[in-house]
């Protein structure tokens, strides 16, 4: 009687990949209606982690860039967080999928 030394459970394990969670980008657009205090604060108030300096030079950059990636991580967040953004006001692009 003869084992096979390669092992069934070995084959199949090496073919299954990890599928990566899709991760997005979620960017505001300037506007020519909301205020760059109303930017930096909702941005505060929804992104977390969000620092103080960190929303104020944001609102800046979509000032003068004509937009800016606020936040960047898994696609079920983005959502959420652009969803948020919206609902406050905010101009937004669609979510970047990446």
């Amino acid at each position: 009687m003869e084992f096979s030394t390669t092992s069934p459970t070995l084959a199949l394990e090496s073919k299954i990949k990890k599928a990566k969670y899709p991760e997005a980008r979620v960017i505001v657009l300037n506007d020519n209606f909301n205020t760059f205090e109303h930017v930096a604060n909702v941005l505060l108030a929804i992104i977390p982690g969000m620092s103080e300096k960190r929303s104020w030079d944001l609102a800046i950059k979509v000032d003068k860039s004509g937009s800016a990636e606020v936040w960047r991580g898994n696609l079920e967040q983005a959502e959420l967080y652009h969803e948020q953004l919206v609902i406050r006001g905010l101009t937004m692009a669609p979510i970047e999928k990446i």
